[in-house]
């Protein structure tokens, strides 16, 4: 068979798979194809929309990145035969209604209240000439990082430039239709004063939130009382009002013909609103995906003025883009906590995902997330240790800098070095950081009990007795140290001579006494990454109470 026969080939087991996978980026191209079919076009337009009044969260990523999964998966499924493109809008003219927590000197902000975003001075400093540009900057630095495919637009441009005065236009001809799908979602006394228009006021610059009194559709403008008391009238064009949040939403749709979009669930009641609001100004509807929220470690909703939960800096001062982008594609309609802790976990998941992909057929590879990740090329990576056991010997050898690890990594697995194994190298480099911030701060070391004691010292005794050996001849004498006592049996369980199993009690101790913390490696994997001298010294102190004592 000629190499090009065998390209066809893939691509066309890659095709068959694909027109019944069920991963949900599958899932929701498969909409946008009906879409089309529906009334085609020459162009599919994917959108994210983002607000800059606080620094960038991950859920902002979470959007670009979900968002490109269904792109890539559109493009599979029709041969990428129809161009796409990746719109990632800003709503920086957007008031700034109030001042968010984790600003500096918050205070010299307070005279900008409710002026557009890209209005108020930047606090942060860095040659932005706005708060709303800085933020902008810090989303596009990510999404230029991770290397998306996306077209940015801001607001403040669309408005100003005019690329939105024609559906401005036409929402003032259809400014009674749309105030009859607005009112009745209002309380009585927002319906006195409610418009749709939104001026941005000649004499102070703030959006106003006033009633309008009058709307002249041919003219195309409006006329309100501004600040100081006197009538105004604006034109509705050129950057002189905006809209309501939820007229604006349906607007642009209508405006740009989007295609898609997701949102978060606290959307999902408004959906109908933006939708009926897009078909009034002439538009289509995009098709709709509706993702859970964010938590952060105590439940709460991830916000981007209280700035709890992660940034986008914060993640990737630990661990990589990949690592995150895996835990955007895992269950997205549910809701999950995102914070510091699940860092490790989604690291050593991704790189368990990428060791299976090669061994996969189609159909499981098109359920793989790293085929999502990597727009259906991952990279092959090879690696001698997880990430988690990475952690642990940075916690074990109190690592202050990854050349620590390399000397424990080079025993361990000869032949690796920084330069054979880039990635591993990498990933020392956020072990020792997350360790160093997220763990040796919070490490408590439990001071053995007497008969703690007495079975470390048969765990050092066997260890001892033990020449050259693999992790699992070193997992079996840990677990032949804890058969010998009932307390750390397990009797559901049997082992492969017939004996007890070892209860998960024995290797949380372990944990608690000798590193200090809850959980860990398989132990015995740790052992011979870490050393068995390593590790009889450190069974001595904790003997002796020295690491309860914090001198670790």
């Amino acid at each position: 068979m000629t190499a090009t026969a065998q390209v066809e080939d893939v691509a066309a087991e890659l095709r068959s798979a694909a027109e019944t996978a069920g991963a949900w980026p599958f899932e929701e191209a498969r909409k946008i194809i009906e879409r089309l079919k529906r009334k085609p076009k020459d162009e599919v337009l994917f959108e994210t929309g983002y607000g800059p009044s606080g620094l960038p969260h991950i859920g902002t990523f979470g959007e670009v990145a979900r968002t490109t999964m269904v792109r890539h998966a559109f493009r599979v499924l029709t041969d990428d035969k129809v161009p796409t493109r990746l719109l990632c809008f800003s709503d920086d003219m957007d008031g700034m209604r109030k001042i968010p927590d984790n600003v500096p000197d918050p205070a010299a902000l307070k005279p900008y209240l409710q002026m557009p975003l890209t209005r108020v001075p930047n606090p942060f400093g860095g040659g932005y000439d706005s708060f709303g540009a800085h933020n902008n900057a810090m989303l596009r630095r990510f999404l230029d990082t991770f290397g998306f495919d996306y077209e940015f637009a801001s607001a403040t441009e669309y408005y100003a430039s005019g690329k939105l005065d024609a559906v401005l236009l036409k929402a003032a001809e259809k400014y009674d239709a749309i105030m009859e799908v607005m009112l009745p979602t209002l309380g009585e006394e927002r319906q006195a004063t409610y418009s749709p228009f939104l001026p941005i006021s000649p004499t102070s610059g703030r959006v106003l939130y006033v009633p309008l009194k009058e709307v002249n559709a041919s003219a195309g403008t409006i006329t309100f009382t501004d600040e100081d008391g006197v009538d105004k009238t604006v034109p509705v064009t050129g950057g002189k009002v905006k809209l309501q949040w939820k007229p604006d939403f349906g607007a642009r749709w209508a405006a740009l013909d989007v295609d898609f979009e997701m949102f978060g669930k606290d959307h999902q009641t408004n959906a109908p609103i933006y939708d009926r609001i897009c078909e009034i100004l002439g538009g289509r509807a995009p098709e709709h995906f509706v993702y859970e929220l964010f938590l952060d470690e105590i439940g709460q909703k991830i916000s981007k003025s209280k700035g709890n939960g992660l940034t986008i800096d914060e993640w990737l001062t630990y661990a990589s883009p990949e690592s995150l982008a895996l835990y955007m594609f895992q269950s997205p309609r549910s809701a999950k906590k995102l914070h510091f802790d699940v860092i490790p976990k989604a690291v050593d998941e991704y790189y368990g995902f990428l060791s299976r992909y090669p061994s996969q057929d189609w159909k499981n590879r098109l359920g793989n997330p790293v085929w999502h990740i990597h727009s259906g090329n991952p990279p092959v990576e090879e690696l001698p240790l997880t990430f988690g056991l990475l952690l642990k010997l940075a916690s074990a050898s109190n690592a202050e800098d990854k050349g620590v690890l390399w000397r424990i990594i080079e025993r361990y697995a000869p032949g690796t070095s920084p330069a054979t194994h880039p990635t591993i190298d990498k990933l020392a480099g956020y072990a020792v950081r997350y360790f160093i911030d997220r763990v040796k701060p919070y490490r408590k070391f439990d001071t053995p009990t007497p008969f703690e004691a007495q079975v470390l010292g048969e765990l050092d005794a066997a260890l001892a007795a033990l020449g050259p050996a693999d992790d699992a001849e070193i997992q079996n004498v840990i677990l032949d140290v804890a058969r010998k006592h009932p307390e750390y049996q397990n009797l559901k369980a049997k082992s492969p001579t017939g004996g007890p199993g070892v209860s998960r009690a024995w290797f949380e101790m372990l944990y608690r006494t000798l590193l200090g913390e809850k959980e860990g490696p398989r132990f015995g994997t740790f052992v011979a990454a870490y050393g068995i001298p390593e590790t009889r010294a450190l069974i001595a102190r904790a003997l002796s109470g020295e690491l309860a004592k914090g001198a670790a």
